[in-house]
């Protein structure tokens, strides 16, 4: 079992930045590839961004290409996401989830999820 816990959500202005944080405690977290997805009121669950398990290739969604940075630190048990350039469209519940082996950009193929931080974006 992987317990994973969100953090770092909040209320932003239009153009400003933010970094979510994703805890894992339980398996060894190296074993694991993360990701990051989020579900908007009204929308289904989309893929956001993912990594590796030693944080050597990640890849994104073209909606946030170029504005969103994942990362991981292995020692601490953490993933990130930095979120720059903040567009209201990027309104939603941000989830974290791991998944044993090659990491994978549909929301079916994860394990683990967490609880969500909740993402507002001001216009």
């Amino acid at each position: 079992q992987v317990q994973l816990v969100e953090s770092g959500g909040g209320l932003v202005q239009h153009g400003g930045s933010l970094r979510l944080s994703c805890a894992a405690s339980g398996r060894s977290f190296s074993n694991y590839a993360m990701g990051w997805f989020r579900q908007a009121p009204g929308k289904e669950r989309e893929f956001v961004a993912t990594i590796s398990w030693n944080g050597g290739s990640t890849y994104y969604a073209d909606s946030v290409k170029g504005r969103f940075t994942i990362s991981r630190d292995n020692a601490k048990n953490t993933v990130y996401l930095q979120i720059d350039s903040l567009k209201p469209e990027d309104t939603a519940v941000y989830y974290c989830a791991a998944i044993e082996g090659a990491y994978s950009i549909y929301a079916g193929n994860y394990d683990y999820w967490g609880q969500g931080t909740q993402v507002t974006v001001s216009s």
